[in-house]
């Protein structure tokens, strides 16, 4: 990833509990969705500010997310439920790179576990969104 930040950096990420990615945040059309659990979902129209995606950007080219990533551990026969699964689209320079991982097995790889922390920084960031902030609390829970 070059040093600064390119026009067309954008990025989705997907994620939740099992295959309910509902949760969404993605810049390429500035659109959030909560999951809302038992009523379904909210969509909000959120824009990060340009200080906030170049912290993003940087953060994805500290943990190399444009080159090769490890994201299925190595250890089986231990599985969690549920599980928190999550779906990557990043663009940058022109080149678009696509990740998932899952968080079935017990243990994470360390390019999971860093994305696990990316995802819960931008998460972080849109949830202290005025836009965000409006949108219904999510009722029930996943088991």
């Amino acid at each position: 990833m070059p040093e600064d930040m390119p026009a067309d950096f954008d990025f989705l990420v997907r994620y939740g509990y099992g295959e309910v990615t509902k949760n969404e945040i993605k810049t390429y059309q500035d659109t959030v969705v909560k999951d809302l659990i038992m009523n379904g979902t909210a969509t909000a129209d959120i824009t990060l500010t340009e200080d906030e995606m170049r912290s993003i950007y940087e953060r994805m080219r500290g943990i190399r997310i444009m080159g090769k990533l490890e994201l299925v551990s190595l250890k089986q026969g231990c599985a969690v439920v549920p599980y928190q699964e999550d779906s990557w689209r990043i663009t940058v320079n022109g080149f678009t790179r696509n990740w998932s991982w899952s968080g079935e097995n017990c243990e994470l790889t360390e390019d999971a576990e860093q994305l696990l922390e990316l995802r819960t920084f931008i998460a972080d960031i849109v949830a202290g969104k005025e836009e965000y902030q409006a949108l219904p609390e999510a009722e029930g829970g996943y088991d």
